[in-house]
């Protein structure tokens, strides 16, 4: 791989180089030089010493293009591509669906894995992401953590491998049947085997691994307690903690019934606050809840399409912000969206808060009655959203080293072409927030680690048309297996 790379003369670059999401960061007319996968200098075209353009080995001509941070997806389940839109769920709220697809999941193999990784992980590249979680908590037949790591490294993807787990069965009141559950201590000790493995903490790495156990209707609080006590005692490792929380009205109940506490209550008491940890949808979080996450910096995914389509709710998502939560944005898993592009993500994003505000209860502020829609679109911009899909994405995943471009920063970015259909009328007065209010494009140049995975709109690391029969093929047979079982 050639160790130099420029990006020359792009009509924008959006740094996100500053906390404040408002801010100015669009340079116009500027390039970006790549060294040794890391950003060497970015800035006005005009002022790019000739030096380095005569340095690089390859340079992509970038006029006609935004440039954005690489997207960093904060949650999903890669597996689940196998079964996006299987009948028998598709109208199902959060419990029904599980209950129906569980079953089907019991009969995932290594392989099955290994090709639905890839084909989530490509459709991510497609759209511009570069850095993805993946929360796999079902291990049937032979599966191992391995199986999505390996699939990762081959399609050269930044990676977030968790070592999700489900160990309390229907028969002791959870909700996974008993045959996809295991046992605890096998748990940590794969757990511990896998961060001793794989877990890198060094700047730029490209693999990173968190313990997960899936959510608290399918975990004992002893294993959510331990697993805390085995990623926290690799001090200094970054080790995280992720896990689902508060995701709709049935997630409440339960809690509510088995712990008399809210989730954000049960995770204090577990120790699943902190800097460390993040939860995935959050859409119940209250006042209470928002407080604690806040005052401990613990971080959310934001999942907005999956949230509607299986009619979760609307994560209070401003009120986060604005309280200090780091939140992140997530396209979950593919079987609950049933999609894993990150530019739509962020534009639904941005557009159920808009709606989600609307239809909040009126406010008394100084006497005065405030209808939820009286903050009307300002409630969230382009800019916020873009910022919570690259910086604040890397924030939740404890990565300094990714999220927006400056020199020493990972090279990790996108180009979308904006001469495109999609971008016409829009482009040309605000080519940033056009990437969200005009169009959910395609990537035309994908970069990961200095890496070009995708160029002029096309996977450069595998083969798709012979992945995606496979995948298909394996996604026929998971289905055929599990209804003649």
């Amino acid at each position: 791989m050639p160790n130099t790379l420029l990006i020359d003369n792009a009509d924008c670059i959006a740094t996100f180089n500053h906390r404040d999401p408002a801010s100015g960061q669009a340079l116009k007319g500027a390039s970006l030089f790549v060294k040794d996968r890391r950003i060497a200098w970015l800035g006005p075209a005009a002022e790019l010493p000739p030096a380095l353009r005569e340095e690089a080995h390859e340079v992509i001509d970038a006029r006609g293009h935004l440039v954005t941070p690489g997207l960093v997806n904060t949650h999903h389940h890669m597996y689940q591509s196998l079964t996006r839109a299987i009948p028998g769920v598709q109208d199902a709220e959060l419990f029904s669906w599980l209950r129906g697809l569980y079953p089907i999941w019991a009969g995932l193999t290594p392989e099955m894995v290994q090709v639905s990784t890839q084909v989530a992980m490509a459709e991510l590249l497609l759209s511009g992401c570069t850095t993805s979680s993946d929360h796999l908590y079902i291990y049937p037949n032979g599966v191992r953590l391995e199986d999505s790591i390996e699939a990762a490294q081959t399609i050269g993807m930044r990676f977030m491998a968790t070592r999700g787990s489900m160990s309390v069965g229907q028969s002791s009141g959870g909700l996974p049947p008993d045959s996809v559950v295991e046992k605890e201590d096998a748990v940590l000790r794969d757990s511990q085997r896998l961060i001793e493995t794989w877990h890198d903490a060094t700047h730029g790495s490209m693999l990173n691994v968190a313990l997960a156990p899936c959510s608290p209707f399918s975990v004992s609080p002893d294993l959510m307690k331990q697993s805390a006590a085995l990623a926290r005692s690799f001090k200094g490792q970054g080790v995280r903690l992720h896990t689902h929380l508060a995701e709709n009205d049935h997630d409440i109940a339960y809690s509510r019934e088995k712990f008399n506490q809210t989730p954000a209550q049960y995770a204090q008491e577990l120790g699943w606050l902190g800097d460390d940890v993040w939860h995935a949808h959050c859409v119940k979080l209250d006042d209470e809840g928002i407080s604690l996450f806040a005052a401990s910096r613990t971080g959310v995914a934001h999942c907005p399409c999956s949230n509607m389509r299986l009619a979760s709710g609307i994560a209070p998502v401003r009120r986060m912000l604005n309280a200090g939560v780091p939140v992140g944005l997530g396209v979950d898993g593919s079987a609950s969206n049933d999609a894993a592009h990150m530019v739509n993500e962020a534009r639904q994003a941005l557009l159920l808060a808009r709606v989600g505000r609307a239809l909040q209860a009126p406010e008394t502020r100084d006497g005065k009655t405030f209808f939820g829609c009286d903050l009307g679109p300002a409630e969230m911009t382009a800019r916020d959203t873009l910022h919570m899909a690259t910086r604040g994405g890397a924030q939740v995943l404890g990565r300094q080293d990714i999220g927006h471009l400056a020199p020493g920063m990972c090279a990790d970015f996108a180009l979308f072409d904006l001469r495109t259909l999609g971008f016409a009328g829009g482009a040309v007065h605000d080519p940033v927030a056009s990437l969200l209010f005009c169009a959910s494009p395609s990537a035309a140049y994908t970069v990961v680690n200095g890496r070009v995975v995708v160029r002029g709109g096309q996977l450069t690391t595998v083969d798709l048309g012979p992945l995606l029969e496979r995948h298909n093929a394996l996604a026929v047979a998971l289905a055929s297996a599990a209804h003649a079982a």
